[in-house]
């Protein structure tokens, strides 16, 4: 029989442990996220695969807020984020860093997310798009690839912070691949 552990067997970081920790080199663009609870689920997510940064574009919320806070649990504590007014303004920001842009879209040519190979000593920026318009148009022509996640159902698309999951999981398995 298994035994559930208690919080305090589980050996998380603290807030501080994990502002000094190693970060993986993504982070995550949010273009236009509409849903509270969408922005506090990635914050999330974003803190279990220990990310860079979020940056938080157009119309998707800032913390504080406490439709946030209910799902990021604490994330918005953890979790660098920035805010830009236009999505193109936070990927031009990243291409003066020399970040590898990645719109999570469906897109003609685009990169099925199991074939989509890392390069070693890269940082990478995702870019996840509106509920329902998906990923800005200029910031797929500004992106340097489209990466598509698998799908065989009749639906269109997962919910963004379904896709987030997905997403950052599959490449944080391929970079720890890549780390000595």
């Amino acid at each position: 029989m298994n035994r559930k552990l208690k919080n305090e067997e589980l050996n998380r970081l603290s807030t501080d442990e994990f502002k000094n920790s190693d970060k993986i080199p993504i982070t995550i663009v949010l273009d236009n996220i509409r849903s509270l609870n969408n922005i506090g689920s990635v914050f999330r997510t974003a803190d279990a695969f220990r990310v860079e940064s979020i940056l938080l574009c157009g119309i998707t919320a800032c913390p504080p807020n406490k439709e946030i806070h209910k799902t990021a649990l604490g994330a918005t504590e953890t979790v660098n984020w920035k805010y830009f007014e236009k999505t193109i303004d936070a990927i031009n920001f990243l291409k003066n860093q020399n970040v590898l842009i990645i719109s999570i879209e469906q897109a003609e040519n685009s990169i099925e997310l199991q074939d989509f190979k890392i390069e070693k000593n890269k940082n990478y920026a995702l870019i996840f798009g509106n509920e329902v318009k998906g990923v800005e148009q200029e910031v797929v022509n500004a992106s340097n690839f489209c990466v598509e996640i698998p799908q065989f159902g009749t639906k269109h698309s997962f919910n963004i912070s379904v896709s987030v999951g997905i997403v950052l999981w599959d490449l944080f398995l391929k970079i720890s691949l890549t780390r000595p």
